[in-house]
């Protein structure tokens, strides 16, 4: 059965940062491109960053880009988000899912994850002074 864990969220001061980590288990991580998705209060879910698995390439959002970076461990089948320089904005429900495909309109990037995926709890990130 399909699950996945996420963890790591928590209080923290803008500025600062946290690491994620999604533990998955009822499928082999390395053959599916994994990402990052977030939810904050109000809004609809949003893309954060994907790793694939074709070619290892990452990809960002523009509002996390040069502040997260998303990494895999598929010996641990665990995916990792370090957020570095929060700002409030990233205060949100962080969750993890298999990615479906990636795409831009324009300049603004999206990424589709698994229909009827097994969403986990995903963990929150609140970003406050």
């Amino acid at each position: 059965q399909v699950q996945l864990v996420e963890s790591g969220g928590g209080l923290v001061q803008p500025g600062g940062s946290l690491i994620l980590s999604c533990a998955a288990s009822g499928f082999t991580l390395r053959y599916h491109d994994i990402g990052w998705f977030r939810q904050a209060p109000g809004k609809q879910r949003e893309g954060v960053s994907c790793t694939t698995i074709s070619d290892g390439r990452t990809f960002y959002a523009d509002s996390v880009k040069g502040r997260f970076t998303i990494s895999r461990d598929n010996a641990k089948n665990t995916v990792y988000l370090q957020m570095n320089n929060l700002k409030p904005e990233d205060t949100g429900v962080y969750y993890c899912a298999r990615v479906a495909a990636i795409h831009y309109v324009g300049s603004a990037y999206y990424q589709t994850p698994y229909e009827n995926e097994h969403w986990g709890q995903g963990t929150q990130v609140t970003v406050s002074s």
